[in-house]
């Protein structure tokens, strides 16, 4: 069950040990939406589309459908798993310029819904938890 504090709206700011989880293109171009986030405030590198990079974490959404993107999301799962020291803040990842909805997103991170240091948004518990 999910008993802890879901991902803001906006995220201005983080703590040391935050990170910042967000939609990207496996191109690494982030200039929109929470990429551009990322890029201009949280360390997301331009060129790279996966991943940890300063206090951010790309999951691509831009390459076709909720199968393709399953993948991605699983091995985010596994990371945070592995680096628990670390808070991961998921953004509605996929649900802006990617164009699909919670409904669609959501169930990918079921995996996620006990794992204590993945913060999710309170759209995805909602789906997932019914």
């Amino acid at each position: 069950m999910y008993n802890r504090r879901f991902t803001p709206e906006r995220i201005s700011e983080l703590k040391e040990n935050e990170i910042f989880v967000f939609g990207s293109n496996l191109a690494g171009a982030h200039g929109g939406g929470a990429a551009r986030v990322a890029f201009h405030a949280f360390g997301a590198e331009w060129g790279k589309g996966v991943g940890l990079h300063g206090q951010s974490y790309a999951i691509p959404t831009m390459q076709g459908g909720v199968t393709t993107i399953k993948p991605y999301v699983d091995d985010f799962i596994l990371f945070a798993k592995e680096h628990e020291r670390l808070t991961f803040l998921v953004t509605r990842i996929g649900c802006g310029i990617a164009g699909f909805c919670d409904n669609d997103i959501a169930p990918l991170f079921k995996g996620a819904i006990d794992i204590t240091n993945i913060i999710l948004p309170k759209e995805f518990v909602e789906i997932i938890q019914k």
